[in-house]
């Protein structure tokens, strides 16, 4: 009886390790940055850098498809979004499993959105979403909540 209490322990303690391990993996590195253009408006650079093999999805994704990437700015007096988020044009591919063609950025995609400024100095907040797959797999969508400070 003893003997079976410590397998099932030992089992146990290998199944939660190995969900710890598939949690933390995540191939997609992001980092902000921004640009002062003048008194009045700023870029915000949104960069993903995306591991070998990997690949997130375009803005605009059709209806049945994958999670499209998207960005949700934090609503502030001090800022506004100046239009829509700009990107550069993805690459496409058929995807059986979505039985349509899908736009995707692999490596690395920088993301641009001009603010509006209302005040000198601002942190600019948001979450982008996206969702991101190999050859393999696709991992469940995710988020990244980000932030820069516009001097």
């Amino acid at each position: 009886m003893r003997m079976k209490k410590v397998s099932l322990l030992i089992i146990a303690v290998l199944f939660t390790m190995a969900g710890a391990v598939a949690q933390i993996y995540n191939p997609v590195k992001w980092s902000v940055a921004s640009k002062k253009l003048n008194d009045k408006e700023a870029v915000v650079f949104i960069k993903a850098t995306i591991d070998n093999g990997w690949h997130i999805y375009g803005l605009n994704v059709p209806d049945g498809g994958p999670i499209a990437t998207s960005f949700a700015f934090t609503p502030s007096k001090d800022y506004s979004p100046n239009g829509k988020v700009a990107a550069p044009a993805p690459q496409s591919k058929f995807e059986k499993a979505f039985d349509m063609n899908v736009p995707y950025y692999s490596k690395e995609v920088t993301f641009q959105q001009k603010v509006k400024l209302n005040k000198g100095q601002t942190t600019v907040k948001g979450t982008v979403e996206f969702m991101a797959c190999d050859a393999e797999r696709c991992l469940p969508p995710d988020e990244h909540v980000f932030n820069v400070t516009i001097k």
